[in-house]
């Protein structure tokens, strides 16, 4: 006897340049008339307005929001220049979708405020919330600052039902990135988006870096700007550089990319990345760094065995996804271009069906983060016994 499928997902995109003709194939790929939500991550290159306009004739009505990459990821693997997306059916799934402007002056209440609203939306007696059966989507200027704020404040708003999401991203030129929601294409903007769903789901993240030897702590930083001016009361970079054995003018996004520094929270490591060394010998990161904080640098582990391994343990948790959903750091992309891996890497993104964009940084659950791969996956259930 034949099973009904419970979930529709298709997957597609084009590398055409032109916006008309890019949004014509990724229509022909993933459009479902039933379709709740539409997800694609289009390249900084494309013409906004015109790739607006065409996504508001392709797809009328429906759900659909995105963002601006540095990269995307599609099922040929990595991609540049292009766009790609998916689309996911399904009688048990449900969303709301919010979008948050001004998100640079944003305040704690904000988010939680916001959260609050989309979850007395969606499910006003909380039994989705006590089975476990939501999970939120952040997609969010990458050049902002405020993504720290903005995801610690919907998780609190949510009573931790979990979050995962990436920092919209414009190359590697780190001018202007945007979001996309409601038909149009949004600055200094976030997009979030809460799904209640029975399909079997698992929120997750992967890096592959482990805390190493030595402590470098932050003795004088200015947190709004991400940057560290002493570390172990010496200037950041020569603290950093004496610790990875390089002298200061070594440094450069190629040796950040290759030792990152790690902190440990609640007995998890997460990954705070740095973007480059100023003047001053002080160091900018890609996420808010406070005085007193213990980094230590990380040492790497191999990187497509760390991501196998989080696909093997995703398949173990819900079965083979039909979708993964994922938001990759720009710094993965660079080590991946060093150590010549993008196709091979991009081979397991493709077999595992991820639909995903290099990102200026992840978020998981209230965390902002750097160098890690953070995603959903969505699985069609097991088929009942007859």
């Amino acid at each position: 006897m034949q099973h009904k499928e419970r979930l529709s997902v298709r997957q597609g995109g084009s590398v055409a340049a032109n916006e008309a003709e890019a949004v014509r194939e990724l229509h022909a790929s993933i459009y479902q008339p039933a379709a709740g939500l539409n997800v694609f991550y289009c390249s900084p290159s494309y013409d906004r307005e015109r790739l607006a306009v065409a996504l508001r004739e392709a797809f009328g009505r429906q759900v659909v929001v995105g963002c601006t990459t540095a990269g995307e990821i599609g099922p040929t693997g990595y991609t540049s220049g292009g766009l790609t997306g998916a689309s996911i059916a399904s009688d048990e799934l449900s969303l709301i979708c919010r979008r948050m402007d001004q998100v640079s002056r944003a305040q704690m209440s904000d988010g939680q405020d916001l959260a609050q609203s989309m979850l007395r939306s969606i499910d006003p007696q909380g039994k989705a919330r006590d089975a476990g059966n939501l999970f939120g989507f952040l997609l969010i200027d990458g050049m902002s600052c405020k993504e720290e704020l903005v995801v610690a404040s919907l998780y609190r708003g949510l009573d931790d039902v979990q979050i995962f999401g990436g920092s919209a991203a414009d190359g590697m030129n780190f001018g202007r990135t945007y979001v996309y929601h409601d038909g149009a294409f949004h600055n200094d903007a976030c997009v979030f988006t809460l799904v209640k769903t029975t399909l079997p789901f698992v929120v997750f993240k992967t890096e592959h870096f482990v805390g190493g030897e030595g402590k470098l702590i932050v003795t004088a930083a200015d947190p709004a700007r991400r940057t560290v001016m002493e570390i172990n009361g010496e200037s950041a970079a020569r603290a950093y550089a004496a610790a990875i054995g390089v002298t200061v003018d070594q440094l450069a996004p190629a040796v950040f990319a290759g030792n990152p520094v790690v902190v440990r929270v609640g007995g998890s490591l997460y990954v705070r990345a740095l973007t480059k060394v100023n003047p001053d010998e002080s160091l900018t990161f890609a996420c808010a760094i406070d005085e007193g904080i213990v980094l230590t640098v990380a040492r790497s582990l191999d990187i497509e065995e760390n991501l196998r391994d989080a696909f093997r343990q995703v398949e173990h948790n819900i079965g083979k996804p039909k979708i993964v959903l994922g938001c990759d750091c720009i710094l993965r992309g660079l080590e991946l271009d060093q150590r010549s891996l993008r196709g091979s890497m991009g081979k397991i993104m493709a077999d595992n069906l991820v639909c995903g964009f290099g990102t200026y940084g992840e978020q998981y659950n209230a965390m902002h983060i750097n160098q890690t791969f953070t995603a959903v996956a969505i699985a069609e259930p097991a088929a009942a016994a007859e």
